[in-house]
């Protein structure tokens, strides 16, 4: 869970404080169809949290997003109500709107909007969103956008059960991954490929070690295929614990990181992409500019 607080500034929108939180809201959402209690519970407390830290910072309107984990649980409806009868209204955001935000988020973010042909990728728990666009003057023309079931805790609970994968599992995983992505882009038509999200931020502090949140240093690095495929042999044998002894290891991340780095390598290959750009931006910013979806078909 991400908070995401930005005051306007003649009409721009300048970010002056971010938090994190990991709660696992779709954890074992896969296989039980449901949201677990504890779960919910974490995820509302975090909520609740993150509501009161905005309001202190004087924030006049707190927008609450839910993605994938949310969208395929039968319980949702009692996740929304209690969300919404502790003061923190939550919206579910439809797998089209997520990854139309996610593509506003990058083509309106100065480090690549001059880009003439871009495609995002962005892992979550439950869901990747993959977008391609051409700039066509000065507008965008999606050229293909699709939210795959495919997500580190989804591949946690159901393909990685174990703390630790042998060269078997991972071989295994790829081909599942491969299968259920279904798409081989031509050599050198992705453009320039960004990654949002966690496994892409985390992949950057860990090889820079980075021992703080340091957005200055992560945003717009790079990550090589072949580095992302060296950390996924790396990080895949590993318990949790001694992923978490990690510096750069955002705290909670050790469960899935390498999954996420697993779905990012499978997506880089599909798109034939020998790197990738890293956005520590996502669809909370552009939910800022658009936060009632209007423009974004559900």
């Amino acid at each position: 869970m991400l908070l995401l607080v930005s005051e306007d500034r003649d009409g721009v929108w300048v970010p002056i404080h971010e938090n994190t939180s990991v709660t696992a809201l779709g954890e074992g959402t896969k296989q039980t169809g449901l949201l677990s209690e504890a779960a919910m519970e974490r995820t509302l407390a975090a909520v609740h949290w993150f509501s009161n830290e905005a309001k202190g910072l004087g924030v006049e309107e707190v927008v609450f997003g839910a993605t994938m984990a949310a969208r395929i649980a039968t319980n949702r409806d009692d996740f929304l109500a209690r969300a919404a009868r502790q003061g923190t209204p939550m919206m579910i955001l439809s797998g089209e709107q997520e990854a139309q935000l996610g593509f506003e988020a990058v083509v309106n973010d100065p480090a690549f909007r001059d880009q003439d042909r871009i495609s995002i990728v962005d892992p979550g728990g439950h869901s990747t969103e993959l977008v391609t666009a051409d700039r066509v003057g000065s507008e965008w023309n999606v050229e293909f956008r699709r939210s795959y079931p495919v997500g580190s805790l989804a591949l946690k609970s159901t393909i990685f059960p174990n703390e630790r994968s042998g060269g078997l599992e991972m071989l295994n995983g790829a081909a599942a991954l491969d299968e259920e992505i279904g798409l081989c882009y031509r050599p050198n038509a992705c453009g320039t490929v960004v990654v949002l999200g966690a496994a892409g931020t985390n992949l950057v502090s860990l090889r820079e070690k980075l021992s703080e949140w340091r957005p200055d240093i992560v945003h717009g690095a790079i990550l090589t295929y072949e580095e992302i495929s060296r950390a996924v042999g790396n990080l895949m044998p590993m318990s949790d614990s001694e992923r978490a002894t990690l510096v750069g290891m955002e705290k909670g991340r050790e469960k899935t990181i390498h999954l996420g780095a697993l779905i990012l390598e499978r997506f880089l290959f599909a798109l034939r992409a020998e790197f990738c750009h890293v956005s520590v931006r996502g669809w909370r910013h552009a939910l800022l500019e658009n936060p009632r979806l209007e423009s974004i078909s559900s």
